[in-house]
């Protein structure tokens, strides 16, 4: 771009994706009288899944406004909690969030998520397939046209993510539901019914049993349980507070 230029003013939580823009909050850039809002804030760094409203002198616009000279633009992060429309609240989970995957599903939240990574293309294609909202820290995974819906992961640490993930869109919580390998619905399961899956002194110790009605796997209150019911608590808490 080469032509008039206009001010962009970044709020401070989009910092970390324009870092010309911490000093005084503010990146002038300039424009060609063809792009639009939305492809030169992108261009600066920042995805569109992390704005909430796009501002012109002041005025909301559409992410398809093109912007002339001497205009000032302001960019605004994604309110909390983010609504998303349109479909239940689903997430899909790149190949690098794999810890945060099976949080979710312990928390009972319908997450899809693959070991093997698909590819950016097959990524967004099942976003936009299956309407689920892909949770990713790959910015540029989350500039694709064909996504449904899209959310950048801020947080390095697995506890930090899940609390960033739970505090933007408040998902509705069913604890020990889901299997937490494949996503699939867990149902009550006698002992006889995963004893092929069961050692001996497991087999002697516990009685209550869930098998996933997808891949079978079976699951009891085994020696991490606590570990579990402690990232249970503290995200069933912190949605009570909310």
């Amino acid at each position: 771009m080469n032509g008039p230029e206009i001010d962009v003013e970044f709020a401070p939580a989009l910092h970390v994706f324009v870092p010309r823009a911490r000093a005084t909050g503010t990146v002038r850039t300039a424009t060609d009288g063809v792009s639009t809002l939305g492809h030169l804030v992108e261009s600066l760094g920042v995805p569109l899944t992390e704005v909430g409203a796009l501002l012109v002198d002041g005025r909301p616009v559409d992410p398809g406004h093109v912007p002339s000279g001497g205009e000032s633009v302001g960019v605004r992060p994604v309110g909390h909690p983010q609504h998303v429309p349109g479909a239940p609240l689903r997430f899909l989970l790149d190949v690098h969030l794999g810890t945060l995957a099976r949080r979710l599903r312990l928390l009972g939240v319908d997450t899809a998520y693959e070991s093997a990574d698909p590819g950016d293309p097959a990524l967004a294609a099942r976003s936009a397939a299956e309407r689920r909202v892909l949770l990713s820290r790959d910015r540029g995974l989350l500039r694709r046209r064909e996504l449904w819906a899209g959310a950048y992961v801020y947080g390095h640490r697995p506890d930090d993510q899940l609390d960033e993930v739970l505090e933007r869109f408040r998902p509705v919580l069913r604890p020990w539901t889901r299997c937490t390998a494949c996503n699939g619905v867990l149902r009550e399961a006698t002992k006889a019914e995963v004893a092929d899956q069961l050692e001996g002194g497991t087999e002697r110790t516990y009685d209550v049993f869930a098998r996933c009605a997808a891949c079978g796997r079976a699951y009891w209150k085994g020696a991490h349980h606590d570990q579990l019911e402690a990232i249970v608590s503290r995200a069933t808490e912190r949605a009570g507070r909310d």
